[in-house]
C-alpha cells in the first residue's frame, strides 16, 4: 500500500438504493423524491462524512427500462440540482454531467463556470458523449462513437478557449483610475473547426480557484484513449478486481503518453454496496433489489448489452467465444460490450452466471454485498491490489444500507488511515489533489 495515499470518496445522489423493490419498503422515503430538500440532506450528510465530491449521473431520454416498475423521478438537470445544494454545503465538490454531443460549447461553458462561482470553486464536469437521445435534438441518427469523441475533444478545446478569454485577472476594480475591467485582457477565441465555430469571449469571468475538473466514464479504447488525454477523475466501468488492475494500469500509461504524469488520472469505480448488520441481510438487500428482472428481462437486457440472442439455449449452457456474436454490431455501450466479452471469452460461464453478471443487471459497477468489514475488506482488497484510487459510492438496497455507509464503514476508512478526518481544502481541486 503506498503511504500517504489516500481513497478519493464520492457519493452518487441517483437514488440507487431504491432499485428494484427497494422503494417499496416502508422505510425508503420514496415520497420525499421530489424535493429538493431530500437531496440537500443527502448533501450534508456526505459532507459531514468529509467526501470529496457528489457526482449525479443525467440522461436525455426515456427508455421503457425507466418506466413501470422501476423508480425514475425523470432526470432532473444536475447543474440546476447542484446549484441549489451549492447554497446549502462548504465544502463538497458538485460534479454535474452534461453532454458534448447535444449541447453547445458556449452554453456549457457558461452553466460550468457559473456553478463555479456560485459554490466557490467546488464544480467538477463529468463529460459524455451520450449513447441514446438523438431523436430528442433533431432528426440526424445518433453518430458513431468515433464521431461523438472527435467532437467531444473538440467541444473541450472550445471550452478551455472561452474559459481562458475571460481571465479572472481581467477584473481589476480600480477605484482611483475608475477601470474595472481590463479589456486587453478580455479576448474573442475566434475557433473554427470541424463541429464548432465561436467567436467569443465568454461572458463571465474565471473562478480565482482555477479551471474545474473533468470526469469521464469511457472505457473503450477510444473512450480510454480520451479520458486519458483529458480527464482529471474516472468513473470506471469495473465489475471485478482483474478488469480494474488492467484498466487502472493502461490509464496511467496511456496520460503518460500523452505527456501528463499518470497521477494526474484518479480511476474511481462506481461501487454499488448492500451493506448489512449480517451477511443474511446483505444478501436478502441484493436479492429483493434484483428481483424485478426474471429471466426474460435479463436475456432482453443481454441482447440488449451485447447483441447477442440467448432466449433458446438452457440456463446451463456454456457460453463460449465462438457464441459471440459480430463485435461491430451496433449496441446501447460498447463498453458494457467489451466487459462482458473479455468475461465471457475468459471463463466461458453458463448462461445464468452471464445473466447475474453486473453488465446485464445493472451498469458493470462494482459491487460488494456483506458486512461492514466485508465491503471494507474488499476495498482494501482493491486498493492494494492497484485497481483503484478511490470510488464513488453507489448505496444500494435501502437507506439502512447508505446509513451504515456513513456511520460505520466510512469511520473505519478513517480510522486505517485510507480516509481524511478533515478536509484539507475547500475546492474541488484541492480535494482532488490537482496542483
Amino acid at each position: 500500500m503506498a503511504e500517504n495515499r489516500q481513497l478519493c470518496i464520492g457519493l452518487a445522489i441517483n437514488t440507487t438504493w431504491m432499485k428494484g423493490a427497494g422503494w417499496r419498503r416502508p422505510d425508503s422515503d420514496i415520497e420525499k423524491l421530489d424535493t429538493i430538500d431530500y437531496y440537500i440532506d443527502l448533501a450534508k450528510m456526505a459532507e459531514q462524512a468529509k467526501l470529496d465530491f457528489l457526482f449525479k449521473a443525467d440522461y436525455l431520454y426515456v427508455g421503457p427500462q425507466m418506466l413501470g416498475d422501476a423508480v425514475s423521478f425523470g432526470s432532473v438537470d444536475p447543474t440546476l440540482m447542484f446549484s441549489a445544494i451549492a447554497r446549502e454545503t462548504e465544502r463538497i465538490g458538485l460534479v454535474t454531467t452534461i453532454s458534448t454531443t447535444f449541447n453547445p460549447p458556449f452554453i456549457v461553458a457558461r452553466q460550468l463556470q457559473s456553478l463555479h462561482w456560485l459554490s466557490n470553486g467546488r464544480a467538477g464536469w463529468n463529460i459524455v458523449t451520450s449513447i441514446e437521445g438523438a431523436e430528442n435534438f433533431g432528426d440526424a441518427p445518433m453518430p458513431s462513437p468515433q464521431e461523438r469523441y472527435a467532437k467531444a475533444k473538440e467541444f473541450i478545446e472550445v471550452v478551455r478557449k472561452l474559459w481562458d478569454s475571460y481571465p479572472r485577472e481581467a477584473i481589476v476594480m480600480d477605484r482611483e483610475t475608475g477601470i474595472f475591467t481590463d479589456r486587453d485582457k478580455v479576448t474573442p477565441i475566434n475557433h473554427s473547426g470541424e463541429f464548432f465555430s465561436v467567436k467569443g469571449p465568454l461572458t463571465m469571468p474565471a473562478h480565482a480557484s482555477g479551471s474545474i475538473p473533468f470526469f469521464q466514464a469511457g472505457a473503450s479504447d477510444t473512450g480510454r484513449d480520451f479520458a486519458s488525454s483529458v480527464a482529471d477523475a474516472i468513473f470506471a466501468a469495473m465489475p471485478d478486481i482483474e478488469s480494474g488492475v488492467e484498466l487502472r494500469s493502461d490509464l496511467r500509461k496511456r496520460a503518460e503518453e500523452h505527456g501528463r504524469n499518470p497521477d494526474a488520472v484518479k480511476v474511481l469505480p462506481g461501487l454499488y454496496f448492500f451493506l448489512g448488520e449480517t451477511r443474511e441481510e446483505a444478501e436478502e438487500l441484493h436479492k429483493v433489489a434484483h428481483a424485478n428482472l426474471s429471466t426474460e428481462r435479463r436475456l432482453a437486457s443481454l441482447k440488449f448489452v451485447l447483441g447477442m440472442e440467448a432466449s433458446h439455449l438452457a440456463l446451463n449452457q456454456r457460453i463460449t467465444a465462438d457464441m459471440l456474436p459480430d463485435p461491430n454490431l451496433p449496441v446501447r455501450s460498447r463498453t458494457h460490450a467489451e466487459l462482458l466479452r473479455r468475461f465471457i471469452t475468459k471463463y466461458e460461464p453458463t448462461l445464468q452466471e452471464v445473466l447475474a453478471r453486473p453488465e446485464v443487471v445493472g451498469s458493470a459497477h462494482w459491487v460488494s454485498v456483506g458486512t461492514v468489514d466485508d465491503v471494507l475488506a474488499d476495498i482494501i482488497e482493491r486498493y492494494e491490489a492497484g485497481a483503484i484510487d478511490g470510488f464513488i459510492a453507489l448505496p444500494g438496497g435501502s437507506e439502512k444500507s447508505m446509513n451504515i455507509f456513513f456511520e460505520q464503514l466510512m469511520p473505519k476508512l478513517v480510522e486505517k488511515g485510507l480516509f481524511k478526518r478533515e478536509y484539507a481544502g475547500a475546492t474541488l481541486r484541492e480535494h482532488l489533489g490537482i496542483q
